[in-house]
């Protein structure tokens, strides 16, 4: 019996030597590989291309001059993958305010608040243990202009006798007071390579 356990240790010290050692990766210069799911230099290219789009077009423009007030609204994933819709929302929301065009609300949200102390600290009002000079006045938070909705898709396909992989990410701007489409947008990440490749 001991031998045996000596056995197993030995192969499992053995296959943990011939491991790859663990090493940082540069996002903006990535050479490694690429994978038929969706990654974190699809988002980025998602996101950047969606702002890029979006600033062009004018749509965030402020005729009055001012910042517009975005909400996200609801964004769906169509993808066989479990994703971390809020990774493509906040490069968005990030590249959007340092643009200096829109600040973004977290005082309100299809699920609710996204800051739950908007609405908590206005809970302090009449408080006799909080000096009332500093607790947030009625009428303060700001109503967003703009909703940005969107969705992201997924189709599997045949391409000769590999497997091609389409992921479109679709989003709308959305002007709430007049229910208008300011701007639409969709990105396009195509990916190829082997059956054995798992893109879910």
């Amino acid at each position: 019996m001991k031998t045996l356990l000596c056995l197993v240790s030995v192969v499992a010290l053995g296959l943990a030597g011939c491991a790859a050692p663990t090493r940082y990766v540069d996002p903006d210069n990535d050479q490694g590989a690429v994978s038929m799911q969706l990654d974190y230099r699809d988002f980025a290219k998602a996101s950047d291309e969606a702002v890029a789009s979006m600033l062009a077009s004018g749509a965030v423009d402020n005729p009055a001059g001012g910042r517009y007030v975005l909400v996200v609204s609801r964004i769906v994933n169509d993808t066989m993958q479990r994703l971390d819709i809020d990774q493509l929302v906040k490069k968005i929301r990030v590249q959007l305010l340092r643009s200096g065009r829109v600040v973004t609300t977290t005082a309100v949200g299809i699920d609710g608040p996204e800051d739950e102390m908007n609405q908590l600290t206005r809970t302090l009002r009449d408080s006799e243990e909080f000096d009332q000079r500093g607790v947030e006045k009625k009428g303060t938070l700001q109503a967003p202009d703009l909703s940005l909705s969107g969705k992201i898709l997924q189709r599997n396909r045949r391409v000769a006798d590999e497997q091609q992989v389409e992921y479109y990410m679709q989003l709308t701007l959305t002007d709430l007071s007049s229910g208008l489409a300011l701007w639409e947008n969709e990105t396009q990440v195509i990916k190829r390579g082997s059956d054995a490749s798992v893109a879910w």
